[in-house]
């Protein structure tokens, strides 16, 4: 049993897990479980609609596109795993950031999500996130909404708050958002990821040793580290070497929009409850683009979230860009 089914709160949870580095949060959303090495990833106050009064639809081309289930064409030519060699040869390629312990990693996505997992309206959110490199300041980040190219929200400082009082922020700053000491070697990196999991936030009362002792933990904690912060080439290449190795990942077949219009290849991950996620890589290239999750309800598929990975950089200071 993975660690999803061990959360009574189940999918909507493992949902907001997988987003919370791109989607965007109000300022108070941002949450840790304890003051411990895990990073927590799941925000509160995840409606967004309530949030910020966005109401961008997506168009039903677009939807339909993006909600393609396994079966509409034929079998994709290539494994997950092979896949996931593929980007990480194509993550070798790409040149290295190096930043300094007071700079910060700036990040832009593109989001089309829903207030609630399988109704209400879709809203295409443009985010820009900065991220200190060594956690060393709080996150800041605006967003507007993507039809409103002068929609800009005011730079908004991201303050970590205590789990057990959710209206308390706590002083603590966030992890470094630089990663430049994971290991590339992807036996080392899994032997890493196991003694360092990301924090999944649990519910008061789970069995955490047995969440964390999981063999899929090591997984878990793999994907959460390609959707955000910044890793540097080798080392990304080695998480995706280490995500080859996971069993029971597939292709989806035919082919894939992702949320910014990018044509693709989608590997769906094991292990959600009650829908899924997939992981998109550039057709061509196998570059990394994003992530998009959907739910399942009395046997229809249909998109929850998509979100695009756009840029990432090293900046000097919140609301530069590159």
């Amino acid at each position: 049993m993975n660690e999803t089914e061990r959360s009574p709160q189940g999918f909507e949870e493992q949902l907001l897990r997988d987003l919370s580095a791109h989607v965007a949060q109000r300022a108070e959303v941002v949450s840790v479980a304890r003051p411990a090495r895990r990073r927590s990833l799941f925000p509160r106050g995840w409606r967004l609609a309530g949030a910020f009064g966005l109401a961008v639809t997506v168009t039903a081309g677009a939807l339909a596109a993006q909600t393609m289930g396994v079966g509409d064409h034929p079998p994709p030519s290539a494994s997950a795993s092979e896949i996931f060699h593929l980007a990480a040869d194509a993550a070798r390629q790409q040149p290295e950031l190096t930043a300094r312990p007071d700079q910060y990693v700036f990040t832009e996505s593109l989001a089309t999500i829903r207030d609630l997992p399988d109704s209400g309206p879709y809203q295409t959110i443009r985010n820009q996130l900065w991220q200190s490199a060594g956690g060393v300041a709080h996150t800041q980040r605006r967003y507007r909404p993507e039809a409103d190219p002068n929609g800009w929200s005011e730079l908004t400082v991201l303050r970590m708050s205590d789990a057990a009082d959710p209206e308390k922020d706590l002083d603590a700053f966030p992890p470094p958002a630089y990663h430049g000491d994971l290991p590339s070697d992807p036996d080392t990196l899994l032997r890493y990821l196991r003694e360092h999991p990301v924090d999944l936030h649990l519910p008061e009362g789970a069995d955490e040793e047995a969440v964390y002792g999981d063999e899929s933990m090591a997984y878990t904690t793999a994907r959460s580290m390609v959707r955000g912060d910044y890793v540097p080439p080798r080392a990304l290449a080695a998480l995706f070497e280490v995500l080859a190795r996971e069993p029971g990942a597939v292709v989806i077949s035919g082919d894939v929009v992702d949320a910014a219009g990018r044509h693709g290849v989608a590997i769906r991950m094991p292990g959600v409850i009650g829908g899924n996620e997939d992981l998109l890589f550039d057709r061509d290239t196998h570059v990394f683009l994003g992530t998009r999750s959907s739910v399942v309800r009395n046997g229809k598929e249909s998109l929850f979230a998509a979100v695009a990975l756009l840029r990432i950089a090293i900046v000097d200071r919140p609301g530069q860009l590159p």
